[in-house]
């Protein structure tokens, strides 16, 4: 329903004085009417206690004045549950050239129960986000509080699928919760500011893809109540929205902001499939409210989330089976290149990539349409692996940072090549004059060809369905660039030297043409390149990859500064890394990461990442004579490219040995289905009105599980009655997530299980499943039934569990996260009892690993996996085993490892059975729930276990739950650890 204007402005409390103390003066105000130059773009961000201004124009962003193209990438710290790893995947992406990250704020991850809201632990949002700072990288946040993200119920917490209220409407019951939340959360946020200096958080997004209300009353309403909200909480930074697709939903003016102007962005979100063209939805477009960044002519285009990968669900239909192997290969660095290139070309300066660091959906997180892994084939594995699609992010991240005439574009003359099968956009800064060309070829084979339009007649090849960008008339220092035939990377001045490095694919030819007025004196460092001089132009060729990283000094032109030319193919740009120091730039290359870089009188403090043994070379400010490595002396001498180069290779790493899984001890565990189960302190199910979006079926009490209080995992039902001994069969009606099952149980006799189907890839979004399982009740069971009703047995208890999955997502704004989850009817043919129910679900919300971890099992209620557990009366059991019983069995094991000090093993649990045996695990580590594998659905078999949660110098305690349908024999098969890569380096780890 519509807010009455009473009832928005009581709950919008204190907006009035938000926007008193955050007014016109404002330093996130935009002025589109005052552009301002291309210039160095701003310092890397930190929490530096000065306050910045950010505004935009329809270019850029301005921070300070100062142009920024934002680089951004997606990672979830929900989804990596050990705070000390969030610093290793942050410091990561800054140093492969992002200069933001994007994050969501899990409602359900900090809050289970109303009123009550924990930022601790592994929910230290105010951790992360100094953390962020510390790394040098800006944030945007997205507290929703709606947030998609493939979690449960799109991030509500479990609580609120019980409430009265249409959720993401301006319903008023619903934004007391929504109040609440933001009230929490902002008090977060609004420390960490980037305006005020005390944080890096940049931008605010509110809600998520919110296109169900765009015309109506309610959703403007909303939107506006948000913004206010946002508002009067101190949140003075630029505000957006992130429209589902490009649909021109949310613009400027579209609804009211309390009379404030200028402070608000439009972003879409973009996912084109990678064997389609790349869409133009910007200077290229075809413009108007539905052609991306058109719809907002006066703001800077802006994806909020590009498709860095995509998500795979139960059975593994999305990429046929293999998994997110299969995601990164079909949306590789040329998928990177074509698409975020196109992007660039068409004036996009806010780039988020969605997902960078995909992580794992732990516990009771995953959204129905995912499973536990979401890796999502992201630039970083779910393993915090670099990947080789890392290549065109570090490539062109690092060339956004270096070189600022990228952003202030116009679409200039166009420009046709030689071969019309490569599209050429062409691109001009009109304050520095530089040209940039990006060549997108979208066929299936290599093409070549000239561009005489643009003066360069040589031939330029872009491999099949790949790009490239290429610059003309860049100045580089103190040189200018009259045409390249592969990407500029970088160019920075460091000590008495520019230093310009060109990247592209191995195996090419690259030309790089400098102005000299004068004739050179080139000095070739390697073998590769070769030179020609000829009418005031000097031409540099070299083969990229044929020996790593080629070099050329260029010097005696007329120029007092000499300059470097470096050229490298993808794997040796990957070795290179840039870093800004309070004395200037440097550039080192070699390592497989540079974490950081410190001046100290002469010497440059270096820490960062090895993972084959390698070679060190440092070009570094004036004066700079010795080099440290991870706190060790490196001997070095001075190179002729001016460098210091190290005389001994970095060592690599040790990969360290794993302990084989041994010493099983197991324990059946599901007492419930026994007549006898003590079940007197269950909670009684009783309740005849509910809030579900499920109708209640006439004649049945509601048995939702939700409307208990019982919001995630297993859930238990005990059905009790007397007398009606001829019952012949029963059929429970119950509601899931995707892979929910129900397996019943009559007086400790197994009726049999039922599971909903395997989704294909046209039902793989379906968030609620439901079904009714009939069962007739076998034939001893009904002759036992007969001779009780001589007056032997009257008593009668069906025993039921429900593994209910997860709650949909409410992406159609629908209040689908409503939808049951549980039993939902009960009936009997044969007679009709009069059945009391009872309903148990998981206990007390764990107050270290929060409210999603645990189920209603009972060895969950009962500690079973946790690692203080005293397990000696358990029996031993050794793997692989093959039991077949209908039920729950718990498998305990304990290990050691032994990972030298100094080394960053990131280890995964393998799980492998024939496909053919029917039951599902899930996999408790000292006592966090790392994920559920079934079987014969898969397509996961490997289960990253994050070091923190796993102790690599310590004892561990492994805990598999596995449930088994009956019908075939149960595992578990072979299981056990795998090393999924190893480093030295890495961060301090700290136990969780």
């Amino acid at each position: 329903m519509e807010l009455s204007r009473r009832t928005f402005h009581a709950l919008a409390g204190t907006a009035a004085l938000g926007f008193a103390l955050t007014g016109s003066g404002s330093p996130t105000s935009a002025n589109p009417a005052r552009t301002a130059p291309t210039g160095p773009p701003p310092p890397v961000p930190s929490a530096d206690g000065r306050p910045h201004e950010i505004g935009f124009d329809h270019y850029s962003l301005l921070v300070d004045g100062r142009r920024l193209v934002l680089w951004s990438g997606e990672m979830h710290p929900f989804r990596l549950p050990s705070p000390s790893l969030w610093r290793d995947v942050l410091e990561k992406m800054r140093a492969h050239g992002y200069n933001a990250v994007s994050v969501y704020v899990a409602w359900n991850h900090h809050s289970p129960a109303p009123g009550r809201y924990d930022f601790t632990g592994v929910r230290d949002l105010d951790l992360f986000l100094r953390t962020a700072a510390e790394a040098g990288l800006y944030v945007i946040l997205r507290p929703g509080p709606y947030i998609n993200a493939e979690v449960d119920a799109g991030g509500f917490p479990g609580w609120l699928t019980a409430t009265e209220g249409r959720a993401r409407t301006s319903d008023p019951t619903y934004l007391r919760y929504v109040d609440e939340w933001l009230t929490a959360v902002n008090a977060v946020a609004a420390k960490r500011l980037f305006t005020r200096g005390t944080g890096t958080v940049l931008l605010y997004q509110i809600e998520n893809e919110y296109d169900a209300h765009v015309d109506e009353p309610s959703g403007r309403a909303y939107m506006s109540y948000l913004y206010e909200k946002v508002r009067a909480d101190g949140i003075d930074v630029p505000l957006f929205h992130n429209d589902k697709g490009p649909g021109g939903h949310w613009t400027p003016g579209s609804f009211g902001t309390g009379g404030e102007k200028g402070r608000w962005l439009y972003g879409f979100d973009g996912y084109p499939e990678p064997d389609r063209v790349p869409p133009d939805w910007g200077l290229f477009g075809s413009g108007g409210a539905t052609g991306g960044a058109t719809a907002s002519p006066k703001t800077p285009g802006f994806v909020p989330e590009f498709g860095g990968g995509w998500f795979d669900p139960w059975g593994g239909s999305a990429f046929d089976g293999k998994g997110y192997a299969e995601a990164r290969r079909t949306r590789d660095a040329a998928y990177e290149r074509r698409f975020h290139l196109t992007n660039l070309a068409n004036g996009i300066t806010l780039h988020n990539i969605y997902m960078t660091f995909g992580g794992t959906s732990w516990g009771w997180l995953p959204a129905p349409a995912v499973y536990t892994s979401y890796d999502y084939g992201a630039a970083f594995d779910e393993a915090r692996n670099a990947t080789p699609k890392l290549a065109p992010m570090h490539q062109t991240g690092q060339l956004l940072r270096f070189v600022p005439d990228l952003a202030k574009l116009h679409r200039a003359k166009s420009v046709r090549a030689s071969d019309e099968r490569i599209k050429v956009y062409h691109l001009t800064n009109p304050d520095t004059g530089a040209h940039f060309y990006v060549l997108r070829n979208d066929t299936g084979e290599a093409v070549s060809s000239t561009l005489p339009k643009a003066g360069i007649d040589v031939p330029v090849t872009v491999p099949a369905r790949d790009a490239k960008l290429i610059a003309a008339g860049l100045r580089l220092g103190h040189r200018t660039l009259v045409h390249s035939t592969v990407q500029p990377m970088l160019s920075l001045t460091a000590g008495r030297q520019d230093i310009a490095v060109f990247a592209g694919r191995r195996g090419e030819m690259a030309q790089v043409v400098l102005e000299c007025a004068d004739e050179p004196t080139p000095m070739r460092l390697d073998a590769e390149p070769a030179w020609a001089y000829n009418l005031g132009k000097l031409n540099i060729t070299a083969p990229l990859g044929a020996g790593g990283l080629s070099r050329v000094r260029v010097e005696g032109d007329g120029v007092d500064t000499p300059m470097l030319v470096l050229f490298a193919d993808d794997a040796t740009a990957l070795r290179l890394w840039p870093y800004e120091t309070p004395s200037g730039p440097l550039l080192v290359y070699g390592p497989a990461l540079l974490r950081s870089a410190e001046l100290r009188d002469s010497t440059v403090h270096l820490t960062g990442d090895t993972t084959g043994q390698t070679g060190l070379e440092v070009w570094g400010p004036r004066g700079i004579t010795h080099v440290t490595w991870n706190g060790r002396p490196v001997a070095t001498r001075i190179s002729a490219s001016g460098s210091l180069l190290a005389l001994r290779p970095l060592p690599g790493v040790a990969r360290p040995s794993l302990p084989a899984l041994d010493g099983w001890r197991r324990r059946a565990g599901n007492p419930e289905s026994e007549p006898d189960f003590d079940d007197s302190d269950w909670t009684t199910a009783d309740k005849e009105t509910t809030f579900s979006t499920t109708p209640v079926p006439d004649g049945q009490p509601v048995l939702f599980a939700d409307d208990y209080g019982f919001h995630y995992g297993d859930v238990w039902y005990r059905g009790e009655w007397n007398d009606e001994n001829g019952i012949e069969s029963v059929s429970l009606a119950y509601s899931t997530g995707t892979q929910g099952l129900l397996m019943a149980w009559l007086d400790g006799e197994p009726l049999g299980t039922h599971r909903m189907p395997v989704p294909d890839k046209e039902r793989a979004r379906q968030g609620t499943w439901t079904a009714k399982a009939g069962f007739d009740l076998p034939e001893k069971l009904r002759e036992r039934l007969r001779e009780a009703r001589d007056g032997q047995r009257d008593r009668h208890v069906l025993s039921v569990l429900v593994r209910r999955m997860q709650h949909d997502m409410d992406g159609k704004a629908l209040d689908t996260h409503k939808a049951a989850r549980g039993l939902t009817a009960v009936t009997f043919e044969g007679g009709s009892p009069e059945v009391t129910w009872r309903i148990q679900g998981a206990s007390t919300p764990d107050p270290v690993r929060g409210p999603m971890n645990t189920g209603g099992l009972h060895g969950e209620r009962e500690g079973w996996h946790l690692p203080e557990y005293d397990d000696g009366d358990w029996k031993d059991a050794e793997l692989p085993r093959a039991e077949r019983r209908q039920g729950v069995t718990w498998y305990r094991t304990d290990f050691r490892l032994d990972v030298a000090p100094g080394v960053d093993a990131s280890i995964g649990l393998v799980l492998d059975d024939d496909p053919g045996r029917a039951y599902r695990v899930q996999i408790f580590l000292n006592g966090w729930n790392m994920g559920q594998y079934i079987n014969d659905v898969g397509p996961q078999h490997t289960f990253v276990l994050p070091n923190g949660i796993l102790r690599t110098r310590g004892a561990n305690t492994l805990a598999l739950a596995v449930l088994s349908d009956g019908t075939t024999p149960a595992g578990p098969g072979e299981a056990r650890l795998t090393l999924l890569g190893a480093a030295a380096g890495g961060v301090p780890v700290n136990p969780v």
